[in-house]
């Protein structure tokens, strides 16, 4: 029996379920339905069936569904991998269901070919086991084809990204924390057809230290941050856009989709991993002990940020006359190291009027300065809790002076983001800004650290010893966002 209309079978037709015939029928809407031992079961296709096989005469139905039932409206439960056997009664039947069924599946425009990449070395060291026993059962479940590629060193993303025939692949998956994902977007920026390339679904799968992504976009549906539900989201195909901001000094770019802090005292998350490598053995947990270290020896910084403000935030700061614009501009190296250098070539940054925009201006001394795209900096810490993917702006959250006792008391808000709340937090939205980094406030020789998506962008003079080259300087750099530019792989 065949027919079509909204929520009308599609396909009707007798079948053998663990021993007993029954009626099965595939909607048109996607909904698979069934009776099995007295009651009615089932199966939403585009939100709970991973996908199937035949297997002689009958058909596996992998699915992923509630922990509670088969079914359970607005569940979020975390569910479970379930395998439904069903026997149609003739070849002819089995044939059809076939067609049918991955016909539907097809419709949703899910990927079917992935690059993969497993940073074997981020967080505690567990992605290659996270991706063997996690993602890949789920992957094979739903027939996906992927390509794995272990990256070997830092920017080692980047670069396959850079060079990668994406003709071959429906979207990009990254088993890791941030850096990878952020590596990706910056290659895929760095073609020569990077128009063409940024369109490329992106994933992210925690595996890391922060996970600020992956725990964004499960969290603003509802979902707890894990392998398998990140997992999920990626083989159901659902897509949001991103916005990206350039980050420009000279001639030199760096794009990115997470976050900013100029790290004027080292207060806050994932930004500890510059300078507590020594409590590395306590986990994550060493953040929040450094944290408590760092409030007691509170540092504050001198400089300037000047911003277009978003419609609403025009009252914040003092007028300026700040231009924001100076690509091509020398900028000295106060840091005696020499920046590394940028190709020429892909993306340039997202065509903005700087000169004619309202730009503002707040001198400091500052505790800390954030700019984030998305709502949370780590699994435990929601930096912005208004961020939106893409809305065009980055939200700023800006400490000045700041009594220790307070800073002390807005650590655990952070949790929930119940910080931005304080008198002493001011919290906005720019669409474009300019970071004019200072030196400490109590010793004009040592400057601070610039961190741009859980890697140092920049350091000034008497931070740490690195034989790593900071991407830029430690002086004034320029931040621009374009709407909606990447593509992410998003549950629903």
């Amino acid at each position: 029996m065949y027919q079509t209309g909204g929520g009308n079978p599609v396909l009707s037709d007798r079948v053998l379920v663990n021993g007993t015939v029954t009626e099965a029928t595939l909607a048109s809407d996607g909904e698979l339905r069934w009776s099995e031992g007295g009651s009615h079961r089932r199966l939403e296709v585009a939100r709970e069936v991973l996908g199937f096989s035949a297997e002689g005469s009958r058909i596996k139905i992998r699915a992923a569904v509630e922990s509670g039932g088969i079914y359970c409206v607005g569940g979020r439960e975390a569910p479970v991998r379930k395998t439904f056997v069903f026997e149609p009664l003739s070849e002819d039947s089995l044939k059809l269901w076939c067609q049918k069924l991955q016909g539907y599946i097809d419709s949703l425009g899910r990927p079917k070919r992935l690059l993969i990449f497993v940073n074997p070395f981020g967080g505690k060291k567990c992605a290659s086991k996270i991706f063997v026993d996690d993602v890949k059962p789920l992957l094979e479940d739903a027939n996906v084809e992927f390509t794995v590629q272990e990256t070997k060193y830092q920017l080692y993303a980047k670069e396959v990204a850079q060079s990668l025939d994406l003709s071959k692949y429906d979207g990009i998956v990254c088993v890791s924390g941030d850096g990878v994902l952020v590596e990706v977007i910056n290659g895929l920026l760095e073609r020569e057809d990077w128009d063409a390339a940024i369109k490329m679904p992106i994933g992210a799968i925690p595996a890391g230290t922060g996970n600020g992504m992956a725990k964004s976009l499960l969290d603003s549906v509802g979902h707890t941050c894990t392998t398998y539900n990140a997992t999920l989201a990626i083989i159901r195909g659902n897509k949001r856009s991103l916005d990206v901001a350039t980050i420009l000094q000279g001639e030199t770019r760096f794009f990115s989709v997470l976050m900013l802090a100029w790290v004027v005292d080292k207060v806050w998350w994932q930004i500890f991993d510059i300078e507590s490598e020594k409590y590395r053995w306590m986990g994550s947990a060493r953040i929040g002990f450094y944290a408590l270290q760092r409030v007691f020896h509170l540092r504050k910084y001198n400089g300037r940020i000047s911003f277009v403000p978003a419609p609403g935030f025009e009252a914040y700061g003092e007028p300026s006359s700040q231009e924001g614009h100076f690509v091509g501009k020398d900028i000295s190296n106060p840091s005696r190291s020499e920046p590394l250098k940028v190709q020429p070539c892909g993306y340039r940054g997202p065509n903005v009027d700087l000169e004619s925009s309202n730009w503002r201006k707040i001198d400091g001394p500052f505790v800390s300065i954030w700019l984030h795209n998305v709502p949370w900096g780590g699994e435990d810490t929601k930096a912005a809790p208004d961020a939106k993917f893409s809305d065009g702006y980055w939200d700023l959250i800006l400490i000045g002076n700041c009594p220790k006792l307070a800073l002390l008391s807005l650590m655990p808000e952070m949790n929930n983001g119940n910080h931005v709340n304080s008198p002493h937090v001011l919290y906005l939205k720019v669409k474009a800004f300019v970071l004019e980094p200072g030196p400490r406030a109590d010793d004009a020789t040592k400057g601070g650290i610039i961190d741009v998506d859980g890697e140092v962008l920049a350091r000034g003079r008497g931070t740490y010893k690195s034989d790593r080259k900071s991407l830029m300087a430690y002086d004034k750099l320029q931040i621009t966002v374009d709407q909606g530019l990447a593509t992410v792989f998003a549950p629903v």
